[in-house]
């Protein structure tokens, strides 16, 4: 089977599986996301979720973020992980949108990945939840299912955001990219994948799937 076709009847699947998907973080307005975005690295949505609750009420512009404490950010955002490096991109970002962008989220890749601590991931994060840009979000369960259902032959997280691009219709990048993390979360786990019950069992050909 052309590798197009199954990733069209992949695609019909997950989307008949999770019609209907959004990030499961907590914002109000694009930059609460891009802050909440960052705080997602090597962190559950969960857990961002409740620090950003606290952090949002104390710190609400990029004016605020941006004169704080270094040590005022870093003590609300501990649990997320990371803690020193996460406050320190968010300051200078908060800061770099006060200074060139008038307070305001740019709209655009290019513009935001030049943010410190913004990469392509969290920038297409962004853009398809606050701005309604399609968009391919390359995080760990993206990356591993798309190997594993050989959508891609790459490791490096640029390559395959590419070559889903190929693939996948551009009006579905969003979504599609949402309902395989949905889809990592439930059935396509990094360590015990639940194979047997598995809507895309047929069409995957990962050579250790589980009985």
């Amino acid at each position: 089977m052309k590798l197009e076709v199954r990733a069209d009847k992949i695609r019909k699947i997950l989307r008949s599986t999770y019609p209907e998907v959004k990030t499961q973080l907590f914002y109000r307005n694009s930059f609460e996301l891009l802050v909440a975005t960052i705080l997602s690295a090597q962190c559950t949505d969960k857990q961002v979720n409740s620090v950003t609750k606290r952090l949002f009420s104390a710190l609400k512009t990029p004016d605020d973020f941006a004169k704080a404490p270094l040590e005022t950010i870093e003590n609300l955002i501990r649990p997320t992980g990371f803690f020193h490096n996460k406050a320190k991109n968010i300051k200078n970002c908060a800061q770099k949108l006060k200074d060139y962008y008038n307070g305001k989220v740019p709209g655009s890749l290019d513009e935001l990945v030049k943010l410190p601590g913004v990469g392509r991931k969290t920038a297409n994060v962004v853009l398809g939840a606050a701005f309604g840009i399609p968009g391919i979000v390359v995080d760990t369960h993206v990356a591993r299912i798309a190997q594993r259902l050989e959508l891609t032959l790459n490791n490096d997280p640029v390559k395959i955001e590419y070559d889903l691009m190929k693939i996948i219709p551009k009006k579905d990048w969003s979504d599609f990219t949402l309902q395989l993390i949905f889809f990592g979360r439930d059935t396509c786990t990094g360590r015990k994948p639940k194979c047997p019950i598995c809507p895309l069992n047929n069409l995957c050909p990962y050579p250790s799937k589980t009985r």
